[in-house]
C-alpha cells in the first residue's frame, strides 16, 4: 500500500482536521460565552428575588396608622387635685386614654371587650399624652382632637398586612375590633401615613413605634472608632511592610499571617475583644468603644491588604524618578507612593468599614444583644447597632417586628450601597486628579 503525496491528499487531510478544530474550538467559545452570560443573568435574578422580597416584606413598615380621639382634658379623669406640673407628673394618663375611647364608642359592659376596645390604641399614646400635658399644662380644662399611635395588630389590619377575611384566630382582631375601624374610617379618624417614627425613636417593646435613631447612631459611633483605630494602623503596617521592611523569611511570615486573619470568622474576634478588651481591661461590656475596637481587629488585615495592594499598583518608575531627583526614601515613599496609591487605599478603607456595619456575630460575643431604648450619646454609652437590631427584631414573637425586621434590613443595605458607592466615587475622583 503506497502513502499519500504530501502535497494532495495529506493537505486535505490537515485542512479537514484544522477545520474541525477550529469548528470546536468556536463552539467551546460560544458554550463559555453563553454560560457566563447564564451565570450573570441568575445572579441578577437571585438578587432580584432577594431585593423583591425583602421590599414586599419591609415596605409596610414604613407607613404607620393612627387614629383620632376626642381627648378631654380633665382633673378628675387624671386623678390630680391641681394643675402644678409636681401633680400632673403622677396623672393616670392611662385612664384619660381609655375615657376617651369610652366616648368615642361607649363603654362596653363585658370585661373582655373593654380590653379589645382599649387594647387598639399603643400603649405609647399614654406617655405621649402625658408629654403633650408637661409641655402645656394649658390644655387641663380643654378637649382636643390627637392623632394617636395605633396598636401592632390595628396597623396590621388597617395597612392590609394581615387580611381582614382571615379567621378571628388567626388574626389576632375579634370581629368587634373590625367594627370599631370600621367607625373610625368612615368618620376620618382612621389613616395610615408615613412612619416617622421608624427614623426617629428607638427601640421599643411596641412594634408599632419601634425605631432605629439609636441603633444608627451607635452604628455611627461603633464605625468611627473602628475607623480611627484600624486606619493609622493599617496603613502604617502596610507602608513599613512594602516600603521599609526587609524582605526576608520573618516579612513573609508576617504577610502569611495577616492574609490568614482576613479568612478568620469574624465570631473568633468577638470571642478575643470578650477576652482582651472586657475581662483583661475591663471595659464596659454593650458599648460603641468596645465594639469600635474589635471590629477594628476584625478589618485591620483588609485594610492592610488593600493598602499594600494599592501601594504595589505605584509604577516603579515614579519611586525612581524621585529618587533621581534626589528625594530621600521617606519623601518618595510619602510624598510620592502615599499619593498615588491612594485611591486604592480609601477604596479598601470603605469597603471594610461597608464590612464592619454589617457584622454581628463578634458583637454579640461582647454584649451587645440587650434591649437599649435609650439614644446613646457618647462612646461609653449602652447602644444595639443597627445589624444585632435586626437579629432582635427577628428573634421577637410579635407579628409586627417581622415588617420592622425587612425594614431595617433595607436601610442596612441602602447604607452599604452609599458606602459602596462613595468608595467608587472617591477612586474615580482622585484617579483624575493624579
Amino acid at each position: 500500500m503506497t502513502e499519500s503525496a504530501p502535497n494532495s491528499t495529506g493537505s486535505v487531510y490537515l485542512s479537514k482536521r484544522f477545520t474541525r478544530r477550529l469548528r470546536r474550538r468556536r463552539g467551546r467559545e460560544h458554550l463559555l460565552r453563553a454560560a457566563g452570560v447564564g451565570a450573570v443573568m441568575i445572579a441578577i435574578g437571585m438578587l432580584a428575588v432577594l431585593f423583591t422580597s425583602i421590599v414586599l416584606q419591609g415596605d409596610s413598615a414604613f407607613l404607620q396608622t393612627r387614629i383620632a380621639l376626642e381627648v378631654d382634658f380633665d382633673l378628675e379623669t387624671l386623678g390630680v387635685d391641681s394643675a402644678e406640673r409636681e401633680a400632673l407628673e403622677d396623672g393616670s394618663y392611662r385612664t384619660l386614654l381609655h375615657q376617651a375611647l369610652y366616648d368615642r364608642f361607649g363603654r362596653p359592659e363585658a370585661r373582655a371587650a373593654r380590653d379589645q376596645l382599649t387594647a387598639m390604641v399603643s400603649d405609647e399614646a399614654v406617655y405621649r399624652l402625658r408629654d403633650r400635658v408637661l409641655n402645656d399644662p394649658n390644655l387641663i380644662g380643654q378637649t382636643q382632637r390627637i392623632w394617636m399611635p395605633a396598636a401592632s395588630e390595628v396597623d396590621l389590619i388597617a395597612k392590609g398586612v394581615v387580611p381582614r377575611d382571615l379567621p378571628e384566630a388567626d388574626r389576632l382582631v375579634s370581629d368587634r375590633v373590625l367594627g370599631w375601624m370600621g367607625q373610625l374610617r368612615e368618620a376620618g379618624d382612621l389613616k395610615t401615613v408615613f412612619n416617622t417614627d421608624f427614623f426617629i425613636r428607638t427601640d421599643s417593646r411596641e412594634p408599632e413605634v419601634a425605631g432605629i435613631r439609636g441603633a444608627i447612631v451607635g452604628s455611627a459611633l461603633m464605625l468611627l472608632v473602628t475607623l480611627v483605630t484600624a486606619l493609622p494602623v493599617g496603613l502604617a503596617a502596610a507602608v513599613y511592610l512594602e516600603e521599609f521592611a526587609p524582605k526576608n523569611r520573618w516579612t513573609e511570615l508576617i504577610d502569611v499571617n495577616i492574609r490568614n486573619l482576613a479568612a478568620v470568622p469574624s465570631i473568633l474576634f468577638g470571642l478575643l475583644g470578650l477576652a482582651v478588651f472586657v475581662r483583661l481591661f475591663g471595659m464596659p461590656r454593650s458599648t460603641p468603644l468596645v465594639g469600635g475596637l474589635v471590629l477594628a481587629l476584625l478589618v485591620l488585615p483588609t485594610i492592610i491588604i488593600a493598602a499594600r495592594a494599592a501601594i504595589q499598583a505605584v509604577p516603579p518608575s515614579l519611586r525612581e524618578a524621585a529618587q533621581e531627583l534626589g528625594a530621600s526614601r521617606m519623601q518618595t515613599t510619602f510624598l510620592t507612593v502615599l499619593p498615588n496609591a491612594l485611591p486604592g487605599i480609601l477604596t479598601g478603607t470603605i469597603i471594610s468599614m461597608a464590612e464592619a456595619l454589617g457584622e454581628t456575630a463578634p458583637l454579640l460575643m461582647i454584649g451587645m444583644v440587650a434591649f437599649i431604648a435609650e439614644m446613646p450619646t457618647d462612646f461609653n454609652d449602652p447602644a444595639a447597632p443597627l445589624p444585632v437590631l435586626v437579629y432582635l427584631w427577628s428573634t421577637s414573637p410579635e407579628r409586627g417586628f417581622f415588617e420592622k425586621t425587612a425594614a431595617a434590613i433595607l436601610v442596612l443595605l441602602a447604607f452599604l450601597l452609599v458606602m459602596n458607592a462613595l468608595a467608587v466615587w472617591l477612586r474615580m475622583r482622585t484617579q483624575k486628579r493624579g
